[in-house]
C-alpha cells in the first residue's frame, strides 16, 4: 500500500492538524492519533507521492472493514498507526477459547476494544477457558451484542451469571456443547432485556434437575424473536420461555427428546405471531400439527422425520395456515403423508413458493393440483419419490408456469421426462438431477441444446458403485454414496459414533443425505441465478 513505519520523508503539511479532524464517524469509534505517536509522514515511493498517510483514521477504518480477515491481519503489520486503527475498527472476533487464552485477554481486548460480536470456540479434546476468563471478557466488552460459545466446558452457572450482569446489551446468544445449566441460562434471560435470538445445542448442564428449575421467561422473553433448540435431553424445560415469548416469530426444534404435542398446544394458545416452525426428529403427532394450525400467520413449515405426522395433520395446517409460502417435508419413507395432504395444501395455500418433498410419494393427482392452484410456485425439489416418473415430469413441465428451480434426486425419471422440460416451464432457469438412473448425459445435453439459457446440472451418482452395493438394498445406496453435506442441521452432528451403527440405521440415515443435498441446492439457488450452463 506504499506505507511503512520507517519511511523517511518531509513531514506532511497537514500533519499538525491531523488529530483535529471532525469528519463524520464510522460505526467504529476511532480515537484520533497524534503524529508524534504514529510517525505519520507523507513521502515518496518510487518517485510517486504517498498520500495514504494523509488519510483520516475514519477513512482507513472504512477500508479495513471492507477487507477479509487475512488482508486485515496483513494491513495491521504495516505500521503502528494501522495496527491501532485495525484493532479499533474490528467489531467481529473469533478466538480459540483454550485455557491458555486467559493471560492474554487484557492485552487482546485493549487492542480490539470495539468488539460487539464474539465467538469463543474450543476443541473438544482441550481444556476451555473458565469463569474467570469470561468475566474479564465481559468487563472489557460491555457493548457485546452477539456471543457464540462452542465446547466451553469449564464455564459454570456462576460465570454465566457474572457475564450476564456485565453484558446486558446482548441480542444474540448461541451456545453448543457447554456444561452450564438452567441457572446460568436463567441469569442471561433475567439480565439481557434486548435478547432477540437464542440458539442452544447440547447443553450438558440441563438434566433431570432442570425439571425442578424451568428456564424462563425472564425479561428477555419480551424481546425474543427466534428460539432454536437442538439435541437437548430435557429441552421441554424451555417451555416457560417459549410460552412467554410473545414476540416469537421463529421456533426450531431439532432432535429434542420427549413428547412435544401438549407443549405445542400451550405454545399455540399463548404465542400467536409465529411465521416459521421447524420440527426435526421430534416426537410430535397430528395433535401437535393441529396446535400449530392455530398460528394463522405461519409462512414456513419444515417437517423432517416426524413419522407420527400423517395426512390428517397436514390437512389441518393447510386449511388454517393459508399464508404458507415454504413447505419442506421429509416423510422418511413412512408413506403417512401423500396425495391427500398435498391436495389440501394445493387447495388452501395459493401463496406457496417453495416445496421440498423427500421420501414422500406424490402422484400426478397432487402435483397437478399444486401446479394449477399454486401459481407462485418457483422452487420444487423431489427426492427419493418412487412415484415421480416421466408422467409426473410432463405434468410439472406443462402446469408449473412460474417454476424457476427444479431439483430431482433418486426418482424413476428418464430422458423422456427430462425432454418434457424443453418446451415447458417457461421461467425455468436451473435444473439439478442427481442419481436418476434413467437420465443419461445425452438427455441432459439434449435439454441444454434445446434451451441454451437453462443451467442443467446432472450427477449420475456413479452407477457402477450403486450396482455393486445393490445386494444390500436400494436405500443403502444413499448411505454409501453420500457424505451428508452441512444443511441447516447437519446429519454429522448426530454424533461421532455413527460409523459404528447398524446397516439398517445407516440406510435410514442415507435419506438425510438426500435432504442435505436438497438444502445445499436451495441455498445456492437463493444466492442468485447462474447464467452459465452446467453450473453446479
Amino acid at each position: 500500500m506504499g506505507q511503512s513505519a520507517s519511511t523517511a520523508a518531509v513531514p506532511s503539511c497537514r500533519e499538525t492538524n491531523h488529530s483535529h479532524r471532525s469528519k463524520a464517524k464510522s460505526t467504529a469509534l476511532i480515537s484520533p492519533m497524534h503524529a508524534e505517536e504514529t510517525g505519520a509522514w507523507k513521502g515518496t515511493i518510487d518517485g510517486v507521492a504517498d498520500y495514504i498517510s494523509d488519510l483520516p483514521d475514519e477513512c482507513l477504518a472504512f477500508i479495513f472493514q471492507s477487507l477479509g480477515s487475512g488482508d486485515r491481519k496483513r494491513c495491521s503489520l504495516v505500521c503502528r498507526r494501522w495496527l491501532k486503527i485495525e484493532g479499533q475498527s474490528r467489531h467481529r472476533l473469533s478466538l480459540n477459547a483454550q485455557s491458555d487464552l486467559f493471560p492474554i485477554i487484557p492485552s487482546l481486548f485493549s487492542r480490539f476494544d470495539a468488539v460487539t460480536k464474539l465467538a469463543l470456540k474450543c476443541d473438544r479434546r482441550s481444556v476451555s477457558i473458565g469463569d474467570d476468563a469470561l468475566v474479564v471478557i465481559s468487563l472489557r466488552c460491555r457493548n457485546l451484542t452477539r456471543l457464540k460459545l462452542r465446547a466451553c466446558r469449564e464455564l459454570t452457572d456462576a460465570g454465566m451469571a457474572a457475564f450476564a450482569k456485565n453484558c446486558k446489551s446482548l441480542k444474540k446468544l448461541s451456545c453448543g456443547s457447554c456444561t452450564f445449566g438452567a441457572r446460568g441460562m436463567n441469569a442471561l434471560l433475567d439480565n439481557c432485556s434486548s435478547l432477540e435470538e437464542l440458539s442452544v445445542k447440547r447443553l450438558r448442564g440441563i438434566t433431570d434437575v432442570a425439571a425442578v428449575e424451568p428456564i424462563g421467561p425472564g425479561v428477555a422473553a419480551a424481546s425474543l424473536k427466534t428460539i432454536c433448540l437442538k439435541e437437548l435431553y430435557n429441552g421441554q424445560c424451555f417451555g416457560p420461555l417459549i410460552i412467554g415469548a410473545k414476540k416469537l416469530r421463529t421456533l426450531k426444534l431439532f432432535r429434542c427428546s420427549g413428547d412435544w404435542d401438549k407443549l405445542l398446544e400451550l405454545i399455540a394458545e399463548r404465542v400467536a405471531g409465529m411465521v416459521e416452525i421447524h420440527l426435526e426428529r421430534l416426537q410430535v403427532s397430528d395433535q401437535g400439527l393441529a396446535a400449530i394450525s392455530n398460528s394463522l400467520d405461519l409462512e414456513i413449515l419444515h417437517l423432517v422425520k416426524t413419522p407420527e405426522c400423517t395426512n390428517s395433520g397436514l390437512v389441518s395446517v393447510a386449511v388454517r395456515c393459508k399464508l404458507l409460502r415454504k413447505l419442506h417435508i421429509d416423510g422418511w419413507k413412512a408413506n403417512r403423508i401423500g396425495d391427500e395432504g398435498l391436495v389440501a395444501v394445493a387447495k388452501h395455500c395459493p401463496n406457496l413458493q417453495e416445496l421440498v418433498l423427500i421420501g414422500v410419494n406424490p402422484t400426478k393427482v397432487s402435483l397437478e393440483m399444486l401446479a394449477s392452484n399454486c401459481q407462485n410456485l418457483e422452487r420444487l425439489a423431489l427426492c427419493g419419490s418412487d412415484t415421480v416418473g416421466d408422467n409426473e415430469m410432463s405434468c410439472i413441465a406443462g402446469k408449473c408456469v412460474a417454476l424457476k428451480k427444479l431439483c430431482i434426486k433418486s426418482c424413476p425419471v428418464s430422458d423422456n421426462g427430462l425432454e418434457a422440460l424443453a418446451s415447458g416451464c417457461p421461467n425455468l432457469v436451473k435444473v439439478k438431477v442427481k442419481k436418476c438412473r434413467g437420465v443419461t448425459p445425452d438427455g441432459a445435453e439434449g435439454l441444454r441444446a434445446t434451451r441454451p439459457s437453462l443451467a442443467v446440472n446432472l450427477d449420475t451418482g456413479e452407477i457402477e458403485h450403486q450396482d455393486a452395493s445393490a445386494s444390500d438394498g436400494g436405500a443403502q445406496d444413499h448411505a454409501v454414496e453420500f457424505t451428508p453435506v452441512g444443511g441447516q442441521v447437519p446429519a454429522a452432528s448426530i454424533g461421532p459414533s455413527s460409523s459404528g451403527r447398524s446397516t439398517s440405521f445407516k440406510s435410514r440415515l442415507g435419506l438425510l443425505s438426500g435432504r442435505s443435498f436438497v438444502a445445499c441446492t436451495l441455498r445456492r439457488w437463493s444466492g442468485g441465478n447462474s447464467s452459465s450452463r452446467g453450473n453446479s
